[in-house]
């Protein structure tokens, strides 16, 4: 049967405005198997690089036809920046004057983190319209707050995030969680076992039907046949992109590597500053341009900071962007999961550890073409098998059917 669905995830782009993808990716999933999901996000935040025009409030609009609602928020410079919390203050307010008449009324509400705070209104309205809540948890507030930011779980505002997370927990009909180990975390604040669903982040196959050139020029300035390895992304404190670059330091006089960073974000410049001449760092491009990007690489990197945050497990997007685009992977990273591991799609090193790094890239240097090659198609067809949004979709479906 078909059902109205509210995706309310203030942090939601789409393949047209830039990052975030999940929800937008759900919705048009949602809509070819016969539902009717409208997506409720911000029309601004840090990773969005073309937002829309804002003259009032609300604005309603079809974006590659999936309906979106977008709630007019403050612009804040910075992903840590005190702008950003008024920003998400100003989405939980704003929902309060949401134009719901306009909408059909839900039969299911799902309230997405990063932000918590909408859980509240939703809750409210899963009561007016006898609607199924649930709750997707792509971050964990406070921990991340605690973990990564330095602050203290006594601090007020990891209190005042605390109360919105236990709420969600308890009030949600199912708990949804892009972190397969976070579960006995969720019971401890309160979540009821039964209610924890595993639904990883993926990508779509359909994405390399409507893949884009590049500018003209945009790998001009390339050595030639040097062994690239390359990362796509942000460029952040949690990225650890230093060690990619410390890496390329201990092989600044091996001629036969060369290293490609394409992105942006705050630690760009720092990077910029202080790479050698064997890194090139490229403009971040559209996600119908990343494929033609990935194409180019001979192994792909990605990395996280080495804290205890990762135990609850990892769902990188970028890591099933790699697999799809079959390319072998260097992960540095410690985490509760080990994809990379599970789909013998490449190297698992130590996180924050250039030498480590190295290591792994005279490993696929060194082997046959073929061998570095299978490596990738595995990671594909572990990627097909279990990270496609339409087989993600059906686990979304199962839990509110």
């Amino acid at each position: 049967m078909s059902k109205n669905i509210w995706i309310i995830n203030q942090y939601c782009g789409s393949r047209i405005h830039g990052m975030n993808f999940r929800s937008w990716y759900f919705a048009n999933e949602l809509q070819k198997k016969g539902h009717n999901p409208i997506i409720i996000t911000g029309s601004y935040s840090h990773l969005i690089h073309k937002p829309p025009i804002m003259n009032s409030w609300f604005k309603n609009e079809e974006v590659e036809g999936v309906p979106y609602v977008w709630v007019k928020v403050r612009k804040y410079v910075g992903s840590k920046s005190l702008g950003r919390l008024v920003s998400m203050l100003d989405f939980m307010f704003k929902l309060l004057f949401l134009k719901k008449r306009k909408l059909k009324n839900p039969d299911v509400i799902l309230v997405s983190s990063l932000s918590p705070f909408p859980i509240i209104s939703a809750f409210f309205w899963s009561i007016r319209y006898k609607s199924k809540l649930l709750f997707e948890i792509r971050d964990l507030w406070p921990l991340s707050l605690i973990e990564l930011g330095g602050v203290s779980r006594f601090n007020p505002l990891s209190i005042f995030f605390s109360f919105f997370e236990r709420f969600g927990y308890k009030v949600s009909y199912k708990v949804i969680s892009v972190l397969p180990c976070a579960k006995d975390h969720m019971i401890s604040k309160g979540m009821k076992e039964d209610k924890f669903v595993y639904v990883p982040n993926g990508f779509s196959p359909e994405d390399s039907k409507i893949a884009k050139p590049l500018p003209t020029g945009y790998f001009n300035d390339l050595p030639e046949g040097k062994f690239l390895i390359g990362y796509t992304g942000s460029i952040g404190l949690a990225n650890a992109v230093e060690y990619l670059i410390g890496a390329s330091k201990l092989l600044e006089d091996d001629q036969r590597f060369h290293f490609i960073i394409v992105g942006k974000g705050q630690h760009k410049e720092k990077l910029q500053s202080i790479a050698g001449k064997n890194v090139s760092f490229l403009p971040q491009v559209d996600k119908a341009q990343v494929p033609s990007v990935l194409k180019k690489f001979d192994v792909c990197f990605i990395g996280l900071k080495n804290q205890q945050l990762f135990k609850f497990g990892i769902s990188p997007n970028k890591l099933f962007e790699y697999m799809y685009a079959r390319k072998p992977i260097i992960q540095s990273i410690k985490a509760g999961n080990n994809p990379v591991k599970e789909a013998n799609a490449g190297f698992s090193v130590e996180p924050e550890n250039a030498k480590e790094i190295v290591n792994a890239i005279f490993e696929a240097y060194d082997m046959p073409r073929e061998e570095l090659e299978a490596l990738g198609m595995n990671g594909h067809k572990y990627g097909l098998e279990n990270h496609s949004f339409e087989k993600l979709t059906k686990k979304l479906i199962s839990t509110f059917e």
